[in-house]
């Protein structure tokens, strides 16, 4: 559970970034570092990553901090695994808590619209690979505006990478798990053959009064 502090470190990154962006610049304001490629651009976001939506903004808060729970439980769990899987793990955790705070306290500080778990997300990092609209055909989403990628932030830069890593690795970590299980199951056998093979004691003598075989 020492990884936790690789969360705590994101979080106080996330929210050091976004308190800088909301002093620093207005909402709406944009402001190149490299070309139009990537850029500062401050806006809020009321959904989930990358402007997707979960319900209500009430619903999505909840559920994110139920979420993020479960996952620590979960980290708790797989505390003997591989230590990429855990590290992944905590990624996410300190991304989930990033946003979360946003949602739960923004609103009421005013840097966002809402009140308690109305907060808005703070975005701000602008990466424009392309933008456009899909070419009809495609189902689904033919015709739709899309922007490669949305303007996102450090804790979603967080949940990306360890979700990312989970996915690439996932086989690895399996096997990892699945070694590790093994592990365990062997040194647990062994300490029950030396606990049996280990002679019993008569009854009411101690160990300083064995007598030790002759030779």
């Amino acid at each position: 559970m020492r990884l936790l502090w690789v969360s705590l470190v994101l979080v106080v990154i996330d929210q050091l970034t976004k308190l800088w962006v909301h002093t620093q610049m207005v909402t709406g304001e944009s402001i190149p570092l490299v070309g139009t490629l990537l850029r500062l651009t401050y806006t809020t976001n009321p959904g989930m990553a990358f402007g997707l939506e979960l319900g209500s903004k009430l619903f999505l808060t909840l559920f994110s901090i139920l979420a993020t729970v479960l996952i620590v439980v979960y980290l708790w769990v797989v505390r003997k695994g591989p230590w990429g899987y855990r590290f992944s793990l905590a990624l996410i955790i300190g991304g989930a808590l990033g946003n979360i705070i946003d949602r739960v306290f923004y609103g009421v500080l005013g840097i966002s619209g809402g009140g308690w778990f109305h907060g808005e997300v703070v975005d701000f990092i602008h990466v424009d690979l392309w933008r456009g609209y899909l070419p009809e055909w495609i189902p689904f989403f033919g015709g739709n505006f899309l922007a490669l990628f949305p303007i996102w932030n450090v804790a979603d830069m967080a949940i990306v990478v360890g979700v990312t890593s989970i996915i690439v690795f996932q086989r690895r970590f399996h096997e990892g798990m699945v070694r590790i299980a093994e592990q365990e199951k062997a040194a647990s056998q062994a300490d029950l053959v030396s606990a049996a093979e280990t002679p019993a004691m008569p009854e009411g003598e101690t160990f300083s009064e064995a007598r030790l075989p002759e030779s």
